[in-house]
């Protein structure tokens, strides 16, 4: 009834604008992406260093999202934010052990001016019906979180955060944190594989998602990324385009634009199918309906670019392996329709069928692709035996679903067995269909789901954490400290006032170019293989009238050096306006 009634209202529309024409000669086209004042506003705030309007994660950020807008009438606008987005050049550079503190002052700048030009913009608008959403990389993520507490949290749609050294999420803390057993996951995590991530390199901001913006704040973390994984890549901070992070978040926020909207969207995700089909003689009377929907939504997943599987099973006893006629890498559509024609039902008159041992298989032998929507359609008359002939039990089946990404379970059965199969369906977060008038609407389910990235990777190993101390602080000059650790790692982060300085492999190093005026922060952060330990953070109170006191000469290297006696660990503070 709504798709007629858009019908008719375009139809109307397409008869004024042509008695418009004939009246007036001419009609203007309208440029619905540039309206003085668009439905909605997107905002992203680049990372530290890059380009405005030309950086890769803002034209990537903006091309996957406009893809979709461009399908519905909504106008829209894009600006990428224009602040200072300072940082350091080339983070892969390993310092040695002298480090200079200036750019770390501006950086605190940078932020700051990013957060005031973002709240003015939207806070301030004269645009009062417009909408808004907010997006930012590494800084400008710090930018996004940050201002979340100061902004109308009426006019936001959505903000979205990528590699966010901000990063705050509960559930990765403790010796055996929660989200390893995918449990009590923060509603905005919706990429973030490392079952350990905690909090972000440079601390966090708590809440991350004030109660205001519930369903409303979403946040990615490429797998290994440095700055908010408890792993140390700087590759996976620096890939969020070609690891089509943005394109995942773009299927998001379109979901979350067309929904507040009222618009109806078809926008999915890239699918792997594999249908496993009971082929028992019971099956006789309907196995050519369940065959021609299996073909049905096999074409329409390979159409959309995705990829299909086919298998058929039996009862182990009979005996019967479950048999592979085509799988993600050789089925085209002729393959899946050949196949689909040496499927015959018969033999095997008892039941129940052994569906988990054959799942088990099949969810193992299919080579599933990273980032993909993966679904299992099982169409069967039967229950299934738990556990199976071969041991293989309900929660091994769940188990392997879950590892993989999930895969979802579709089962298409009779009225009789559905019962069965709820719990399996709950399990993995699919559906049992029981009546074929509902087979299309499941068909156009799958197709139009988007959950195409895993929220986090469960793992029964937890990997051991580097410790740091540290075993003094001296300062040598007026602006210069020296510091001295004791650490079990390989290398560490160093961390002035939220500005990473750069990465030394020393346990002595100095600090210079320090302004005693304001407050310095240092953050340690010890590194073993790729994996981070709990950061150190030290609170830098200096003398600033060392100099003047004309204990020690300016150049260091003097036995009269003194420890400072107000620097020590501090207990980080983590508020929504960050570390203070």
């Amino acid at each position: 009834m709504q798709r007629k009634l858009q019908t008719k209202i375009k139809v109307r529309y397409l008869v004024v604008a042509a008695m418009l024409t004939l009246l007036t000669g001419f009609l203007p086209k309208q440029n619905i992406s540039a309206k003085s004042c668009p439905d909605v506003k997107i905002i992203f705030a680049r990372g530290s260093g890059a380009e405005k309007d030309t950086n890769d994660s803002y034209l990537d950020f903006k091309s996957t999202i406009e893809s979709k807008l461009s399908t519905i009438s909504l106008a829209y606008e894009f600006e990428d934010l224009d602040y200072p987005a300072i940082g350091i050049d080339d983070m892969s550079v390993l310092l040695g052990a002298y480090f200079g503190a200036g750019e770390a002052y501006e950086f605190g700048d940078s932020v700051n001016t990013g957060v005031d030009k973002l709240t003015s913009e939207i806070n301030n608008s004269s645009c009062t019906n417009t909408k808004y959403v907010i997006a930012g990389y590494s800084q400008g993520a710090m930018v996004v979180s940050k201002s979340l507490g100061s902004l109308n949290s009426d006019k936001i749609i959505y903000a979205a955060t990528f590699g966010d050294p901000k990063i705050y999420l509960p559930e990765g803390g403790g010796i055996f944190p929660a989200a390893c057993r995918n449990e009590n996951l923060s509603d905005y995590r919706m990429y973030v594989p490392d079952c350990q991530a905690y909090k972000g390199l440079l601390g966090a901001y708590v809440p991350y998602e004030p109660s205001e913006y519930t369903g409303k704040v979403g946040t990615w973390c490429n797998k290994k990324d440095l700055f908010c994984s408890s792993h140390f890549s700087i590759s996976d901070h620096t890939s969020y385009v070609s690891d089509k992070l943005y394109e995942d978040a773009s299927r998001v926020i379109f979901d979350k634009i067309t929904d507040y909207f009222g618009i109806e969207n078809h926008i999915s995700s890239p699918h792997d199918t594999a249908f496993l089909i009971d082929s028992t003689g019971s099956m006789s009377s309907m196995i050519e309906k369940y065959k021609a929907e299996a073909l049905r939504l096999a074409t329409q997943t390979l159409e959309s670019g995705g990829r299909v599987a086919l298998y058929d099973y039996r009862d182990l006893s009979d005996p019967y392996e479950p048999v592979e006629r085509c799988n993600f890498e050789t089925c085209t559509l002729d393959t899946f329709t050949n196949g689909l024609s040496g499927i015959k039902a018969n033999n095997g008159g008892d039941t129940p069928e052994s569906l988990l041992s054959a799942s088990l298989h099949v969810m193992n032998t299919l080579n599933w692709k990273y980032g993909s929507t993966k679904s299992l359609v099982v169409l069967t008359d039967a229950n299934y035996l738990s556990p199976d002939r071969d041991g293989v039990k309900f929660e091994d089946v769940v188990k392997l679903s879950k590892k993989i990404d999930p895969v979802n379970f579709y089962i298409i059965t009779n009225s009789r067995f559905a019962f069965y199969y709820d719990s399996l369906a709950e399990a993995t977060d699919g559906k049992v269909v029981t009546n074929f008038d509902e087979l299309n609407l499941l068909t156009d389910y799958i197709m139009e789901r988007y959950d195409s990235l895993p929220r986090v990777e469960e793992s029964e190993e937890m990997e051991d954490r580097p410790f740091i101390e540290y075993a003094g602080v001296q300062q040598i000059s007026q602006s210069e400290v020296k510091i001295n650790l004791v650490t079990s790692g390989t290398k560490t982060i160093v961390i002035l006032n939220d500005l990473v300085l750069g990465i030394t492999e020393e346990t002595e190093f100095t600090i210079h170019g320090l302004d005693s005026s304001v407050q310095n922060m240092l953050t340690l952060v010890p590194v073993l293989n790729d994996t981070k330990g709990e950061a150190l953070e030290i609170n830098l109170e200096l003398d600033s009238g060392y100099r003047e006191n004309n204990k020690i000469p300016s150049t260091g290297n003097n036995e009269d050096e003194i420890i400072l006696e107000n620097a020590g660990p501090v207990i980080p503070k983590t508020p929504n306006t960050g570390k203070k």
